[in-house]
């Protein structure tokens, strides 16, 4: 039964005209000088008609261990930072050194280790000795000054001496500073490791 928008099929009979008979459905190309998608029409969701949805993102995989050893290079650094600026401001606390020094090796941690549960509670730990050594280290400039010998000196001699003076320097607020340095180091390296 043939509908009334379609003709019927007939077997193929030799063209006259030479020119090939028509296709019920011809397929669409593009003329070269026509562009696939003209002014307001926008291309098919998947690509080509028939095509299927693009492959998903890689799951970004990281490498923990080379994670641990740039997050302990980075609270070396931030406690280098954190020390000189302890020494320039005489002594005077500052809570974004903390929660900077904690950033800085949760960034390292996150981005080199990727989603790693285990990432973020090396991070708090290394964020409170990022800020231990920082404080460590500013004592140990101002002592450098006072003695006139190497900071090297005060910590390889008068280590001792040095970890005494921070004890004597210790308050309750430093408290605070430890748990910022660990909070910064565990919401940073959880944040950028999803």
């Amino acid at each position: 039964m043939s509908q009334p928008w379609q003709q019927p099929q007939q077997p193929p009979q030799h063209n006259p005209y030479g020119q090939p008979p028509p296709q019920p459905y011809p397929p669409h190309q593009p003329q070269p000088h026509q562009q696939p998608y003209g002014y307001g029409q926008q291309p098919p969701p998947y690509g080509a008609p028939g095509g299927f949805p693009p492959p998903p993102a890689p799951v970004r995989r990281g490498n923990p261990a080379l994670a641990v050893v740039l997050g302990i290079v980075a609270m070396l650094v931030g406690a280098g930072i954190y020390g000189g600026i302890l020494k320039a401001s005489d002594g005077a606390q500052i809570g974004y050194l903390a929660i900077g020094t904690g950033a800085l090796i949760g960034a390292a941690l996150g981005k080199v280790g990727g989603r790693n549960a285990a990432l973020p509670v090396v991070g708090v730990l290394l964020g409170v000795l990022g800020v231990y050594l920082g404080q460590i280290f500013g004592i140990a400039l101002e002592l450098s000054d006072i003695a006139n010998i190497p900071v090297s000196q005060v910590f390889t001699e008068h280590f001792d001496a040095l970890n005494k003076a921070w004890k004597e320097y210790l308050e309750p607020i430093d408290a605070v500073f430890f748990i910022l340095g660990a909070v910064g180091a565990f919401q940073t390296a959880r944040k950028l490791g999803s």
